[in-house]
């Protein structure tokens, strides 16, 4: 399948949660349309040779969100890309405005415990080292939902099924007007 013609100068934009499938959606939507994938996750960690959670230890928080913000700003520059957005990228109004002016973006949205479910034992999500990480997520989403919910379209990303999401967002790809 091929992004439809009238796509074709647009960057597709994946929000949402951290373990709401962002990254292997993006991988399987780049297979199937053609496309350049990139994370502003993995990109971030390319930079500095390091880990989201060693920035995090190490240089903190508001380094990270700098960084995170000239990823952005990077692929905001570009276009036909599937880009697979950190977590918390859509919370900052300037990020998430610089990549929706790109393109269309969809917010895969998961339940407190389906992430909870997905991320419980990981100590890859440094936001989630607390005592009590099902309470922290429920924190954080109430927070970041509402930011999510400015994108496009929102898919319900609760199963464990990737192919599901992918499928959904490719028909609406296909019937999607600019």
């Amino acid at each position: 399948m091929h992004l439809p013609a009238h796509l074709k100068d647009k960057n597709i934009i994946l929000v949402g949660f951290m373990a709401c499938g962002k990254t292997y959606t993006s991988r399987e939507l780049a297979k199937r349309l053609g496309l350049m994938r990139v994370s502003t996750d993995e990109r971030i960690e390319e930079r500095e040779g390091r880990s989201i959670s060693q920035i995090f230890l190490v240089s903190g928080e508001p380094y990270f969100r700098q960084l995170e913000r000239e990823v952005v700003k990077e692929c905001a520059q570009r276009t036909g890309l599937v880009i697979d957005c950190g977590g918390g990228v859509a919370a900052d109004e300037e990020n998430f405005n610089a990549l929706n002016a790109t393109g269309i973006s969809f917010y895969l949205e998961a339940s407190p415990e389906a992430i909870h479910r997905r991320t419980k034992g990981r100590t890859d999500r440094p936001l989630l080292n607390v005592k009590d990480p099902l309470k922290k997520i429920k924190e954080l989403l109430a927070k970041r939902d509402p930011h999510y919910r400015k994108a496009n379209y929102v898919v319900d990303s609760n199963e464990d099924n990737i192919g599901k999401v992918a499928h959904e967002i490719l028909h609406i790809l296909q019937v999607h007007r600019a």
